[in-house]
């Protein structure tokens, strides 16, 4: 089974580039509980341009371009962390931002990944900081009991940061997704093909 959670060290990093990509070489459905921000392109909307899977609904579809505790507070609207339960089967499921994000003012997606017990893969982006950005998302997941299934990096070839938090952590290196340029279906598959070994996620 396909059966992953995808969140990052940060915001911004290309972790939906990496579901994408992951779906994509998969086949697995794709899932995003919470969308804040409308304006531009959702992240679902990206992951079906690029990966052509099948898109589950967002729980919730939040205007403001904000964490999701605060956003659906602006939007007006009230987050249930009860709906945020994943289907069955296999299932790619991206989280906003990094791994401790508020959903409400008292959950945090950690706290989520929590009761799912769903393998994580992080993202980490491998320009500076990784190394402590990458290291403490590690040990939250850690604290609160959550399998790790690895590392996905995505960036430039940083091989001594790669390396290290990886020797440190204890958690093994999926893989690097480079920049792609131009970024399309066909360049998305190419990358992902070249640089991670599909068994790793069967």
């Amino acid at each position: 089974m396909t059966r992953f959670v995808v969140t990052g060290t940060d915001t911004g990093i290309g972790k939906t580039i990496f579901s994408a990509a992951l779906a994509q070489a998969t086949g697995a459905p794709y899932w995003k509980p919470i969308q804040s921000g409308l304006e531009e392109e959702s992240d679902s909307e990206a992951v079906a341009r690029l990966a052509g899977v099948r898109i589950l609904p967002e729980a919730y579809r939040l205007v403001t371009p904000a964490s999701p505790h605060r956003a659906a507070e602006i939007d007006g609207v009230k987050i249930d962390v009860e709906t945020l339960t994943p289907p069955p089967g296999d299932l790619i499921v991206e989280g906003a931002g990094g791994a401790l994000v508020p959903v409400t003012r008292t959950t945090l997606y950690a706290d989520l990944f929590a009761q799912w017990q769903i393998p994580v893969i992080v993202c980490a982006r491998t320009s500076l900081g990784t190394i402590n950005h990458s290291l403490l998302t590690i040990e939250a997941l850690r604290s609160r009991n959550i399998p790790i299934h690895g590392l996905a990096f995505l960036g430039d070839a940083v091989e001594d940061s790669e390396a290290i938090i990886a020797e440190i952590s204890g958690v093994r290196r999926l893989g690097r997704l480079p920049i792609i340029n131009p970024l399309d279906s066909a360049t998305l598959a190419a990358s992902f093909k070249a640089n991670f070994q599909i068994a790793d996620f069967l």
